[in-house]
């Protein structure tokens, strides 16, 4: 079989799931029994298109069975399945929060702060410029309140030490890379278990946020760090996995062997290789085909 259908269903969906794994299997040519990566979550069905054309008409059978359910999906080949890097977004991906909103609702300017903030996500800003704008209205916020936000509003999304850990355990490598800030991916790197992270870094001035520094790391440097973290290792890019949510993700997304858009902005889901609208970050793993008995929770 040369290429694999992974389905993950929500949590409680599981009935749907295996009624769906059938479904879908007897659309598809040459297709084997559902093999379970967790016996409610996740399966892998193996399968193997006669042409480019047929495996074009297995995407479009898989989407139309799935249709509205609360089921996440993606076909890839078999061959090299399994990464050996992963690099991922920090807000929204890594963690439920946007960091800069948070300090903004602290700041009692948490509306304006948070609309450029989706503007930017969406793409309909420029990143570097919007960035700017954010810090901007931010001037002065004193830099010992940073903690405050960590500590109180910042929180991981769940799987996340598991997809690490997993990963990690098997050799793999995982870098957090973010268009915010080092004071933050610093410590959500060391609490989510990755190898080293980069972002920006904030101007401090009289001790408040006087500006961010340049150059502004933006989608260009979020794949140049994709592509100098491979050569690194000594592997290629199809080696890798990406994952974010928001338009300056995308460029690495593409790039990535496997890019995977993570309950990401409209423009994101659509041009991602895969998306996970409905599962966890644990999802990634069973797009790698561990199975749930695989799982490491400790990094």
């Amino acid at each position: 079989m040369t290429h694999v259908l992974t389905l993950i269903a929500a949590p409680g969906a599981g009935d749907l799931l295996a009624k769906m794994a059938e479904e879908v299997r007897g659309s598809l040519d040459a297709a084997r029994a559902p093999y379970w990566l967790s016996p409610e979550q996740a399966c892998d069905i193996s399968f193997r298109p006669a042409s480019d054309a047929a495996l074009l008409d297995a995407r479009g059978v898989v989407a139309r069975i799935a249709g509205a359910l609360p089921v996440d999906w993606a076909i890839q080949p078999v061959e090299g399945r399994r990464k050996m890097l992963l690099v991922a977004d920090m807000d929204s991906t890594i963690i439920e929060q946007e960091c800069l909103d948070e300090i903004a609702k602290l700041a009692g300017i948490g509306e304006p702060i948070a609309a450029i903030t989706e503007r930017a996500m969406r793409g309909e800003l420029d990143f570097p410029a919007a960035l700017r704008e954010r810090v901007g209205l931010l001037r002065g916020f004193p830099q010992a309140r940073l903690q405050q936000v960590l500590d109180d509003a910042i929180t991981l999304t769940p799987g996340a030490t598991t997809l690490t850990a997993t990963m990690r355990s098997h050799g793999g490598r995982c870098v957090l890379v973010s268009g915010g800030f080092t004071f933050f991916t610093g410590a959500v790197a060391r609490r989510a278990g990755f190898d080293t992270h980069f972002g920006n870094s904030f101007l401090i001035e009289d001790g408040g946020i006087a500006g961010v520094a340049e150059p502004i790391l933006g989608k260009e440097a979020k794949l140049a760090t994709l592509k100098g973290e491979a050569m690194g290792q000594g592997i290629g890019l199809s080696e890798a996995m990406a994952v974010g949510d928001g338009a300056n993700d995308l460029e690495m997304l593409k790039a990535a062997g496997l890019g995977v858009a993570f309950h990401a902005k409209p423009v994101v889901a659509r041009e991602a290789a895969a998306r996970i609208d409905h599962g966890d970050l644990t999802s990634l793993l069973y797009l790698q085909g561990y199975r749930q008995t695989d799982f490491v929770d400790r990094f």
